[in-house]
């Protein structure tokens, strides 16, 4: 009865006894190994790894520091490996070289005098001067008027700078831009010029001009000048814009495409509304000038004039 007894209390007793934790799962670190590095961790705990072993710089010095020939097992021989391939290549200071900056187009030239935007250190001083002196000027002379409008209409094929250094070729060609004269020119005449490699001027550019020159002669006798006709337009008096920024000069403007279709119906040619709103810009109908340009104020005060004021 008493070995009975016994027996029982000893399997009460063990019951009692808490069960001992189980042992953390030591493949835990292996698992995240697994998917930072291809390597093969054994399933083992006989060797916990510590943090102080496995450093994990990426600079190939402290690899190399960190785990040294000592590492005898399997695991940190392969953990070594392993590391040795991710590591990026050791950095080589590169000496500093000294970047040289180009100048930038700026519109502000000798003197502390501001342009347009447009008129930069590299423009050409024939460009220069024409924005300086005359565009944005108001024009009332009719010879002077056609010839800014056949200028304008040049710019089908050419740029204002390639124009400007054609000008005084051009009108000795065209007779000095006055219509009766160059109204009256005749086929050899025509050739003549279309012929001038220093002019490159397309036989069919020479006609247009010598046909507007046509046109002017009947406007002159109808209207009385051609200036009339052509201020007419903006009620004898320049539009004065207030430009901040060159992107905000447009290409072309209500006024110009309606003076555009008016100048069609009357014969004449290469006058859409881009070339007449550059005609219009350098005759001084509108004044666009950039607020910040020191030619803006000067060319107002001359639009703010009386009519036909010279």
């Amino acid at each position: 009865m008493s070995k009975q007894y016994s027996t029982q209390r000893d399997i009460e007793k063990n019951k009692s006894i808490p069960k001992q934790k189980e042992k953390p799962n030591c493949n835990i670190l292996s698992k995240h190994f697994k998917k930072i590095y291809p390597i093969g961790i054994h399933r083992s705990c006989s060797s916990p790894l510590s943090l102080s072993s496995l450093s994990l710089s990426l600079s190939q010095n402290s690899i190399d520091s960190s785990f040294t020939a000592d590492s005898s097992t399997p695991l940190d021989q392969k953990i070594l490996s392993a590391l040795r391939l991710i590591a990026p290549p050791e950095r080589r200071e590169v000496p500093a070289t000294k970047i040289i900056r180009q100048p930038s187009a700026s519109p502000i030239e000798e003197g502390g005098i501001r342009r347009c935007n447009w008129i930069t250190s590299n423009s050409e001083k024939v460009y220069v001067q024409f924005h300086d002196e005359c565009w944005g000027v108001p024009v009332y002379d009719d010879n002077q008027l056609f010839e800014l409008l056949a200028l304008s209409g040049m710019l089908m094929d050419f740029n204002w700078t390639e124009i400007l250094k054609r000008r005084e070729l051009l009108r000795e060609s065209f007779a000095g831009f006055d219509p009766n004269n160059v109204s009256k020119m005749g086929e050899k005449e025509i050739l003549e010029i279309a012929s001038n490699k220093e002019l490159t001027l397309a036989e069919s550019r020479v006609r247009c001009i010598v046909d507007n020159a046509k046109c002017v002669t009947k406007i002159v006798r109808e209207f009385g000048s051609f200036s009339s006709f052509m201020w007419d337009y903006v009620s004898y008096k320049p539009m004065i814009n207030r430009f901040r920024y060159p992107r905000n000069v447009p290409l072309r403007s209500p006024k110009a495409e309606a003076m555009s279709k008016d100048l069609l119906k009357h014969g004449f040619r290469l006058v859409g509304p881009v070339i007449v709103y550059s005609f219009m810009q350098a005759c001084g109908m509108t004044i666009d000038h950039l607020v910040d340009c020191f030619r803006y104020r000067e060319c107002v005060n001359l639009a703010e004039r009386p009519w036909r004021h010279v």
